[in-house]
């Protein structure tokens, strides 16, 4: 227990920092005055002053903040707009600063993949065994053949074909395959198994390679655009109802997932341990830059809306009308965790 809180709170401190420090170094840069630089919710457990701007640890590991001076939209005591104050900043650097925390995630997810590929390598999509009475076996795929699209969908991991045929609900799948050099069109249905609930191709797949030094950036790209697929398909699959409260986690279900995770990883050694939790940084940086740029009140991505309406009106929309906007997303967000949380809590009891 005490070494999956170790571990969460690090990843959890590492995914935070770059997304603040993002919108706290653009925001310099473009000589926006920082008053807080926070990590975590709540109660603050340690800070210190530097210069303009608090240093701050709060209690709850469930977030942080970097605010600025006039980005709650209000001006100073006489009514005047300080020049360092978010408010004076021109549109173009304050939407810089906001887009930066985002962007910093998939800039820290990215030197991570980066790290990974270089230590271990890449999956290809080569088939490595087919099942028997398996929809892949009747279609006529063989081991050694390298599935180069899905539905169209180019694949470039083994993990992809992991992750559509997860994804599948028992359509027709069109498979395009590379067989000794030929290009082969390949199409089946995927057979359902009463025992996991899913639809299954029926094959293994995934040849792993490692890279040199160009692979080693073009097989990162690559992790990377798996990152941002799973965590786009699986937006889109709450959004049509198909996933249940039981699979979306918090704060507490991560912590239970880095957990997990150790202990799968820790008998195999130091250095697996290291790299299984740098995935979960990948993962959870990616889902924090996404989850931040939806155009959701509150979030970088609401705020941002607010700019670019700015952008094409030419002039701010009143700054307590847009206020009210993210107060109230403010308020959904906070009842959200905390259902989050208790759906969390009770399946870890149950």
């Amino acid at each position: 227990m005490i070494v999956t809180i170790i571990l969460f709170l690090i990843i959890f401190g590492i995914v935070v920092i770059s997304h603040e420090f993002g919108h706290f170094i653009i925001g310099k840069r473009n000589g926006i005055r920082v008053v807080e630089f926070a990590v975590g919710m709540g109660p603050t457990l340690f800070s210190f002053q530097k210069g303009e701007t608090k240093y701050s640890l709060k209690l709850l590991p469930f977030g942080g903040a970097c605010m600025f001076d006039g980005d709650d939209g209000l001006a100073g005591e006489n009514g005047e707009i300080d020049e360092h104050s978010f408010l004076a900043a021109p549109v173009w650097a304050r939407i810089a600063s906001v887009f930066a925390g985002p962007l910093f995630n998939f800039l820290l997810a990215f030197i991570f993949s980066l790290i990974v590929v270089a230590f271990n390598g890449s999956d290809r999509p080569v088939i490595q065994q087919v099942v028997d009475n398996s929809a892949a076996q009747d279609a006529g795929l063989l081991p050694g053949d390298e599935i180069i699209k899905i539905n169209g969908e180019r694949t470039y991991l083994s993990r992809e074909i992991t992750l559509i045929s997860a994804l599948n609900r028992g359509e027709d799948m069109d498979i395009q395959i590379k067989r000794d050099g030929q290009i082969q069109n390949i199409s089946l249905t995927p057979r359902y198994s009463e025992a996991d609930g899913r639809y299954y191709i029926g094959l293994i797949s995934g040849e792993e390679i490692r890279c040199n030094p160009f692979q080693v950036f073009q097989y990162s790209v690559y992790e990377m655009r798996y990152w941002v697929k799973m965590t786009y398909k699986s937006l889109l699959m709450m959004l049509q109802g198909r996933v249940t409260k039981d699979e979306v986690s918090g704060p507490i279900g991560i912590a239970q997932m880095v957990g997990d995770n150790y202990e799968v990883a820790k008998s195999y050694g130091t250095s697996v341990v290291i790299f299984t939790m740098m995935n979960i940084v990948i993962l959870l940086s990616v889902n924090l830059g996404i989850l931040n740029l939806l155009p959701i009140p509150a979030l970088d991505g609401g705020r941002l809306v607010f700019m670019f309406i700015e952008v094409l009106r030419g002039k701010p929309i009143a700054p307590e009308k847009e206020g009210m906007v993210h107060f109230a997303g403010l308020v959904v967000l906070m009842v959200l965790m905390v259902f989050v949380m208790y759906n969390d809590i009770m399946r870890i009891i149950r």
